[in-house]
This record gives C-alpha cells, sequence and structure tokens, in this order.
C-alpha cells in the first residue's frame, strides 16, 4: 500500500487505502502489464478476478452479460510502442476465452484503447507503416517512416473475428509543401483533414522511424450520433469522425450522416495543428475522451482527461459540449476553431498524473478519476473525496451496482433487483423482440408512482418516462436494452431486444 504524504490532501493521517464508505460501486482494472484483472467493491475487497493468458496492454471493459472484454499483449510482435496490444479477447466469468481476434503482424498492430458498440462490435485504434518512401511521395518534408493512426471495427466470427469497417488518417492529409503531389493544398483552409508536415514528437518503432507518429490514446462511441471521438496524445487534440459510413465512404471526402466521408467533423485543442491562431486549449498530453451518458450532470458533453491543463500545468479532467451545426451532425467553426474554444467545465485533480489516466461521471453526480502511477479515487459535487483506492493503473472504471453485468457477474450483490411484494416475474415486455413499441405487462394501467428507463449496452438512458406501460422506442437504434422498472422502491430489470 502506497504511503501518500498527509499534505497532499489535507488529512491527518499518513497511510491510507480506503475511506468513506459512500461510494457504491465497483472498480475495473487490469494491473500494468499483468494477466490479472480485477474487480474491487467500495471497501476494496477483490469480488473477482481474471486470470488471462496474456499481458493487458491498458483497456478492459465489462459486458452486461457479465463477459470482460480486454485487449492483451502479442508477444514477439514486430511493432513495438506504448501500450502497444495485438489481440482482442473476451473472457467468460471463469476466465476461459469465448472468442479472439489478432491484429498484428509487420504492417499494422492495435494499440492503447478500444471501444465496444451496442451491437457487440469492437472499435480498435492501431498503426500501420508507411514507408519513407510513401511518406515523401505524400508530400511529407521528412525522411523517415511513420506509423498512421487507423481504426477497425471488429465484428466476432465465431471463436474468431472479423473486419466489418475501418477508417485511416493516411485517407485524410494534406500537404502545401509540393504542388506536384497529393493533397497539396493550404492547410488553414481545411481543418477536417491532418497536415502530413504537423509537428510531431513521435516515438517509439523501429531505430530511426520514429514510428507512433500522432499516439492515438483514447476512443469513445457515441450511438445516437454514430460518431467517434479520440485523443492523440502527440497532437495534445481531441478530433471526431462519422462512422454511418462505408469503408469505401469513410476513404474519401463525401458520405455518412454528416456527409464528409472520413474527415474531421470536429477538433480541439491545438488549432494550430492546422494553420489557425487561436488559442490552444490542451497543453500537452490528453486522455480517455468520452461522451457523459443522459441523465447525468453535463449530459452530452465530452469528457476527457487533460494531463496538463491546469494550473501550473497540472492534471485536470475537462468537460467540452462541442456546438453543433442545426443538422444535428455536424459541428460549428469560427474564428480559426471549432466551438467551443475553451473548456466549461472542470475538475482539478487531487494530484498529476503525466500519462494515460481516465474519468467518468456518476449518476449522483460524482466524478471518478483514476490517475495513472498514482491512485484512484471519487469526489462529489462539492469536491469532497467519498471514496479512494491506492492503485494506479492505466486505465481504471466505474460500474454502478445497477449496471446489468454486475448483477449478473456477482448475483446482485447491491440487492439492485430484490423485491418483496412485487413478483419480478408478473411482469413481461411485449412483444418481445420489438420492432419500436412495446408494453409493460403485469401493470395496470392505473398504477401510479412508477417510472420506466430503457439503458443501452453502455449505460445511457435513451428514453425515461413516469406512469407509462405502453413505451415508443421508434427512432432508437436497432440492438439489445435493459427495461428498467421502479415501483414503490423495488426494480425489475428486463432486457429487450429492437429489431427491424
Amino acid at each position: 500500500m502506497k504511503k501518500l504524504s498527509l499534505f497532499l490532501l489535507g488529512f491527518t493521517f499518513i497511510q491510507f487505502g480506503l475511506f468513506s464508505q459512500t461510494f457504491n460501486g465497483y472498480a475495473l482494472y487490469t494491473a500494468q502489464n499483468s494477466q490479472t484483472t480485477y474487480l474491487i467493491d467500495k471497501d476494496g475487497t477483490i469480488a473477482k478476478t481474471w486470470s488471462c493468458n496474456k499481458n493487458g496492454n491498458y483497456t478492459v471493459f465489462l459486458k452486461e452479460d457479465g463477459n470482460i472484454l480486454r485487449q492483451g499483449v502479442v508477444s514477439g510482435a514486430q511493432l513495438n510502442g506504448a501500450a502497444a496490444g495485438g489481440i482482442i479477447q473476451e473472457y467468460d466469468k471463469d476466465s476461459k476465452v469465448i472468442w479472439e481476434f489478432t491484429y498484428s503482424n509487420a504492417d499494422h498492430r492495435s494499440h492503447h484503447d478500444f471501444a465496444v458498440l451496442p451491437n457487440g462490435n469492437v472499435l480498435l485504434t492501431a498503426w500501420e507503416v508507411k514507408t519513407a518512401t510513401e511518406m515523401s511521395d505524400a508530400g511529407y518534408s521528412g525522411n523517415s517512416e511513420k506509423w498512421p493512426t487507423h481504426i477497425v471495427e471488429v465484428q466476432q466470427d465465431g471463436t474468431g473475428g472479423k473486419i466489418v469497417w475501418e477508417w485511416h488518417i493516411w485517407d485524410h492529409l494534406i500537404q502545401d509543401t509540393d504542388d506536384e503531389k497529393p493533397n497539396f493544398g493550404v492547410v488553414a483552409d481545411h481543418p477536417e483533414l491532418m497536415d502530413i508536415n504537423v509537428a510531431s514528437s513521435a516515438k517509439g518503432g523501429r531505430p530511426g522511424s520514429g514510428g507512433d507518429w500522432f499516439h492515438v490514446n483514447g476512443i469513445d462511441y457515441n450511438a445516437a450520433l454514430d460518431q467517434i471521438v479520440f485523443t492523440s496524445r502527440y497532437m495534445s487534440e481531441i478530433m471526431i469522425i462519422d462512422h454511418s459510413t462505408t469503408t469505401e465512404e469513410a476513404a474519401s471526402h463525401k458520405g455518412g450522416k454528416a456527409g464528409k466521408g472520413g474527415d474531421f467533423l470536429f477538433r480541439y485543442g491545438n488549432p494550430s495543428n492546422y494553420g489557425s491562431s487561436a488559442s490552444k486549449v490542451i497543453a500537452a498530453a490528453v486522455h480517455d475522451p468520452r461522451w457523459i451518458k443522459d441523465g447525468r450532470p453535463n449530459a452530452g458533453y465530452i469528457q476527457f482527461f487533460n494531463n496538463s491543463g491546469g494550473a501550473g500545468n497540472s492534471s485536470v479532467v475537462d468537460a467540452i459540449k462541442p456546438q453543433m451545426d442545426p443538422d444535428g451532425y455536424n459541428y460549428v467553426f469560427s474564428n480559426g476553431s471549432y466551438l467551443p474554444n475553451s473548456n466549461e467545465w472542470r475538475h482539478n485533480c487531487k494530484t498529476n498524473a503525466s500519462g494515460q489516466s481516465a474519468s467518468d461521471r456518476m449518476s449522483n453526480g460524482n466524478t471518478f478519476v483514476n490517475l495513472s502511477r498514482e491512485y484512484m479515487y471519487e469526489v462529489d459535487s462539492n469536491d469532497n473525496i467519498v471514496w479512494q483506492y491506492n492503485e494506479g493503473p492505466a486505465k481504471a472504471f466505474r460500474y454502478e451496482c445497477e449496471y446489468p453485468g454486475i448483477i449478473t457477474l456477482l448475483n446482485n450483490p447491491c440487492n439492485v433487483n430484490k423485491v418483496s411484494d412485487l413478483n419480478k416475474t408478473e411482469l413481461t415486455l411485449f412483444p418481445n423482440p420489438s420492432t419500436g413499441s412495446f408494453s409493460i405487462s403485469g401493470l395496470d394501467k392505473r398504477t401510479k408512482g412508477f417510472s420506466v428507463a430503457v439503458i443501452d449496452v453502455y449505460g445511457k438512458v435513451v428514453l425515461s418516462t413516469k406512469n407509462q406501460i405502453e413505451i415508443d422506442l421508434n427512432g432508437i437504434s436497432k440492438g439489445n436494452y435493459i427495461v428498467h422498472i421502479l415501483l414503490e422502491n423495488q426494480s425489475v430489470f428486463k432486457k429487450l431486444s429492437l429489431m427491424d
């Protein structure tokens, strides 16, 4: 257990593991370069472990069925860099591999983060190799190979996986050094493209290559917008792209709901990357972007870990609400940058972290923070620490007691479903599967004082209502959902499938 200075948090103790028991949920993480994944409860007790056959590189995700998705480190890989992975695996509660997909060879390798889509597919961030000749031919003024970012969507295929969609930053470059080479143009006129000669502190890779060009380290998905957000450490930027495209459209500048193919829809943090004099608002490293879920403070904002964004280059958690055009898919660009041009909410972290790290907003308004190589904690809306645990993995994730994966995995440890007068088997959803509307059978139309919430696989509330037994979900994306029925402080959870 770490010893923390009593000056660190202003409390009169020298050594501690936890304090305050108001944290009601679990934290999931993989220790750095470890084969073990841990789920700890509010008291710091290990509630569950998974013994995996690969070291974990960065991220782990608890599915609603109690299984975990986890990116592992492929041994003997030909491409190496920070948080290199190479394989995505699903494990059941007994640490048995359900399926796995390897994405690692001489030309590409997955690394850092992944995001899980409502249909169960997985988005992986990855490198792909471009030789020094390919770089030069595309207008690069240097003389080395680079590993530009690309994103692949992987679908389970039996015990393996297959790529069903992909996006490559290589298809969205611009250069202003040679008008006889491709992608020539005025950089400042095209913020939707990446300057191939943008300043980068690229590291890693083969000797002399500086391969890890952009160091993309975090990714999240917004089902309502069908968009992807990711962070680049070396660019000090957050970027949004359209996922509603086909792979062919993603390689172009047209198509998708936003009409711009795979071009950037939004950028935040460092306008100088696209030739603008607007202020830089992400000073250095940035990690872990995530859209805040509905029903939580600042719902719809993008929250992220800004490693050096505070006073004196201190670590902060920032949140912004990108301003959208009336079409609901594109973003406002004004005076040299996308809006907003500064953070709209901020939490000053209890100590600093130079890399990795993560955060989340909880349904009760609290903020969870994981400080890499330091510790994890949760603060209330008044910034009072209500929970702390002395482990600082690359990333940690909070799951509340109501999350279906916790209920399924640990046999309802918080008694979320516990009912006395109401028999949960009496409540059914009809029709189920549904094409858009359903009714709750077992509740009389005259019954009052109950609420209904429809929750997607990310825990996002897509619809909430009171005293309604006939629910209309037309316009909601197809997929699997949890219907939470709350009656007289008694909760019942039902699974619902929306189909065409």
